[in-house]
């Protein structure tokens, strides 16, 4: 017996559950909708993957250790540059004239006096006749050197200087004449050597010549 679909009037045979119409169910047995006509689901929802617990923390902890290790190596460098300020500034003496000075270090000693006049043994050949001390004179003692400077000024001039060191070192002197001024260097043996600087410049020293004697002489071994 031909029946008809209540939705759209259609006619349905009884082994149809669904109107081949519309679709609609025939309520003939067990309707079950067709696959078409089943409303699509979304898939379900997937929970957010949790954030590694700790990592910004990390981050920050390693960043306050870095700037932990360089305030301590600022603070390290500021004790070492005092201390060393401390060493220097206790290892210079000077007297109470303010012209005379000395200075103690662990590999030796520089001492600058403007009243002290080395002798011709000390200074390793003469001072020149008449010739008055300058400033600049020293002596420095260090465990394998030791170094004494004289300074002198006298009115004769560059030339007659000259004359008297090249006659005392002969010729086996090094010399260096310029108009201004000259240069001699001898060496005695070795381990010892002696420079005269003659300086004729008349718009220095008052006018007078300054003859500038370095004695050098080595303890170190061959």
């Amino acid at each position: 017996m031909a029946s008809f679909c209540t939705r759209c009037g259609a006619e349905v045979t009884p082994d149809k559950q669904f109107c081949t119409a519309c679709g609609a169910p025939t309520g003939q047995g067990t309707a079950v909708m067709p696959p078409q006509m089943q409303p699509s689901m979304p898939p379900p929802m997937q929970p957010p993957a949790p954030v590694p617990g700790g990592s910004g923390s990390s981050a920050v902890k390693i960043i306050l250790i870095i700037v932990a290790v360089f305030v301590g190596l600022g603070i390290l460098g500021a004790c070492i540059f005092a201390f060393t300020i401390w060493r220097v500034a206790h290892a210079v003496h000077v007297d109470s004239s303010g012209e005379n000075m000395t200075l103690h270090t662990p590999g030796g000693s520089i001492s600058t006096r403007k009243d002290k006049t080395y002798s011709a043994a000390e200074l390793g050949t003469d001072i020149y006749p008449g010739a008055t001390n300058g400033h600049g004179s020293m002596k420095m003692d260090t465990p394998n050197e030791s170094m004494v400077t004289g300074v002198f000024l006298t009115s004769d001039s560059k030339d007659q200087v000259l004359e008297f060191y090249k006659s005392r070192f002969g010729s086996e002197a090094s010399v260096v004449d310029t108009p201004s001024g000259a240069i001699l260097t001898v060496n005695k043996g070795e381990k010892e050597t002696v420079m005269v600087t003659i300086s004729g410049e008349p718009s220095q020293n008052e006018g007078k010549t300054q003859i500038s004697i370095v004695h050098t002489k080595s303890s170190k071994s061959s």
